[in-house]
């Protein structure tokens, strides 16, 4: 089964890739297939950010397809984030360097470092149908970076999960999978297809 990631964000496609990597299935992206252009996100949550974003992308390749909206509260910084994240404090141009360096000054004025991860999984299926997966993860905000980070996602390298010692970033592939916000609603999405795979190859026999 072809699907299509619908995002640019390598570190998005590699953590998601990760959970699909035991299901038959061929995981393309928008430039690999010749898409160019960036679906609206101007919905009021993260479930439909990430439902436009699908739909976008499904209605240009005729596949199914898979798209993440995400991001991340900070009690400190309420209503700043959020379904903004990306585009917060330095600004949707600026590179993961610039964005992280201005967001960790900001928080060396916050005494709370409690936060949360949120993301939401649209999957469009070959019916046009919507489907949605949810991902949360509390943890706290440390003061500085504390490993290195996947391309587009500067926040896992000084995010530290409830009841682990170490950051996102720093944790073993597994680990982070069963932990991460991202990695909760892409394993929910997994279980989803496996069991719609199983029963079309039931079907079939």
């Amino acid at each position: 089964m072809e699907l299509l990631l619908g995002t640019n964000n390598r570190g998005k496609m590699i953590e998601i890739g990760e959970v699909l990597r035991s299901l038959p299935v061929t995981i393309l992206t928008p430039d690999a297939i010749g898409i160019a252009g960036d679906p609206a996100e101007t919905g009021a949550t993260f479930a439909e950010n990430a439902t436009q974003k699908a739909l976008y992308y499904f209605e240009k390749a005729k596949l199914p397809t898979l798209a993440d909206d995400s991001g991340i509260e900070v009690d400190a910084l309420r209503g700043e984030l959020g379904l903004h994240t990306r585009r917060w404090g330095a600004g949707p141009a600026a590179s993961d360097e610039e964005w992280i360096r201005y967001f960790l000054e900001r928080m060396k004025r916050e005494e709370n470092k409690r936060a949360r991860f949120i993301c939401h999984l649209a999957h469009v299926d070959a019916e046009g149908q919507v489907h949605l997966f949810e991902g949360t993860c509390e943890g706290t905000i440390t003061d500085d970076l504390e490993a290195e980070y996947l391309p587009g996602l500067p926040i896992s390298a000084c995010f530290k999960p409830e009841g682990h010692a170490k950051v996102f970033s720093a944790l073993g592939v597994e680990e982070k999978n069963r932990a991460s916000h991202r990695g909760r609603a892409s394993q929910k999405f997994a279980d989803f297809l496996r069991a719609r795979l199983q029963g079309h190859h039931e079907r079939r026999s």
